[in-house]
């Protein structure tokens, strides 16, 4: 059951993940405040989906004035 339960996890961040990506190819820089806002996904699951594209190399970091900003790596 646990096997099930977790694929169904990994799963749903991989959907979220590609809303995520989609989402910055239209409206990038956002804040990661924003970016979880703005998205329809459980806050937590989309902080998921941010560190699986970050650890694809998708996604960059940025500094901003008041936060970091986060955008799509430029291939």
């Amino acid at each position: 059951m646990s096997a099930e339960i977790e694929s169904h996890q990994v799963e749903s961040i991989g959907i979220v993940a590609g809303i995520v990506w989609q989402y910055l190819s239209e409206h990038e820089p956002v804040t990661l405040s924003k970016l979880s806002r703005e998205i329809e996904a459980p806050r937590d699951l989309v902080m998921q989906a941010v560190g699986w594209l970050g650890r694809e190399g998708k996604i960059e970091f940025h500094q901003g004035s008041r936060s970091k900003l986060i955008s799509l790596v430029n291939e």
